[in-house]
């Protein structure tokens, strides 16, 4: 579902960094998942009942009152929600940070393009996880980049193999790695991979970008304290799309001073500076900690039924037919095919029975995963979920009664 970047006939005189770039795969089945008879388990979607709207309509209220929040605002951010982030981030990594050492961003997805802008000339290594985070992919690959992967587990990015490479000679400027609740595969990289590659890290002199979007989003026990803990060569990103709502735009990434000043330099000429309202109605939602701690509590509660309700539902149609990952936290749940199934093909069956997934190929660097998928299970409530898988089984066994040669593909 994925398409190449436009061919590069020089009467468009494109730049060279358009070559070989692709479209999200999850961006290109918004199309067809948007119509209302569609049950998606494609996109990362939170659930828009559990997004706080009414108490977000009483914070704009409020940042209404002042004429600021409709002006022109820093470019790094506004200086309270600067503030409030380098104090919640203080107490994750432990140790004391600075507001200069926060750059407020249009979601971290932003603060990753800014950050391959800022650390990479083409043709700098980058590791990377196998499979790995799309948005990652395209950022890097938008920055020329020459990408490493490297293979993840059930306790996250395999460092001992990371280490191999690196003794016999591997020299990446950055790696990136998405350590709590993987998108797509769901892991969490375990305490002691963190401190590894964080002295790693240390020892080589490449940075770290953690990228942490759904740390807060964990069921029975939060993860360990983050890779940034272990290191200051690590750039941490994290975001309020998951625990508030995508539509304030609001994320943020803080690390070395340094680095935070050339980003806030790169992004002077992206956006000029974010805005002034929906991060005003951010802090007002992260400073009040009563009401987040609830809040919190009531999207990992559901969340957390969600997933179960899949993977039951997997369990019961598919047997042994498929494995899956375990769900500690986050949004997703990666499954792979024991029997050959085709889920690039499949989707397609998947498709005219109105059910989206992301076929696992969509996460490949060096691998094309061809019988795994992502799956969400933030966006519905268990009983969508069920008849989602209903729809998958009815799709699979469609696909298993005409072979692909049948349909001219």
């Amino acid at each position: 579902m994925s398409v190449d970047s436009p061919s590069l006939d020089p009467s468009l005189r494109l730049s060279s960094r358009m070559a070989g770039l692709r479209s999200s795969a999850i961006r290109d089945l918004l199309t067809f998942t948007a119509r209302p008879e569609v049950i998606s388990l494609a996109g990362g979607l939170p659930a828009v009942e559990l997004v706080p709207r009414e108490r977000i309509a009483r914070a704009a209220q409020r940042a209404l009152g002042d004429p600021r929040s409709v002006q022109y605002g820093e470019t790094s951010g506004w200086a309270p929600l600067r503030e409030t982030v380098a104090s919640r981030e203080s107490d994750a990594v432990g140790r004391r940070l600075d507001s200069s050492e926060v750059v407020i961003t249009h979601g971290s997805q932003q603060a990753l393009s800014l950050l391959a802008q800022v650390l990479l000339d083409p043709g700098d290594t980058v590791v990377v996880e196998e499979p790995g985070y799309t948005g990652a992919l395209q950022a890097f690959g938008a920055a020329q980049a020459a990408l490493v992967p490297v293979a993840l587990d059930a306790d996250g990015m395999d460092t001992a193999v990371l280490e191999e490479a690196l003794t016999e000679g591997l020299r990446p400027k950055v790696v990136h790695t998405v350590s709590n609740f993987h998108n797509p595969r769901g892991v969490v990289l375990s305490a002691q991979r963190r401190e590894h590659l964080a002295s790693l890290a240390d020892r080589y002199g490449f940075w770290i970008i953690e990228d942490d979007p759904y740390g807060e989003l964990w069921f029975d026990a939060p993860a360990p304290a983050p890779v940034a803990a272990h290191s200051d060569r690590v750039l941490r990103l994290s975001s309020g799309s998951k625990t508030l709502a995508p539509a304030l735009r609001v994320g943020w990434l803080h690390g070395d001073r340094r680095v935070c000043e050339a980003v806030e330099l790169i992004k002077q000429g992206t956006d000029l500076c974010g805005s002034s309202l929906t991060q005003r109605i951010a802090t007002e939602l992260l400073d009040d900690g009563a009401w987040l701690d609830t809040h919190l509590a009531t999207v990992r509660g559901a969340y957390a039924a969600r997933s179960g309700a899949l993977i039951r539902a997997l369990e019961s149609a598919f047997g042994e037919r498929l494995s899956h990952t375990e769900v500690f936290g986050g949004m997703f749940c990666w499954i792979e095919f024991t029997d050959g199934c085709d889920t690039t093909r499949l989707l397609e069956r998947a498709i005219e029975h109105d059910v989206a997934f992301v076929p696992g190929g969509a996460f490949g660097v060096a691998k094309g995963h061809p019988h795994a998928a992502r799956l969400c299970f933030a966006t519905y409530d268990s009983a969508a979920l069920v008849e989602g898988v209903d729809r998958l089984r009815r799709a699979y066994d469609a696909h298993l009664r005409t072979p692909w040669s049948a349909t001219g593909h």
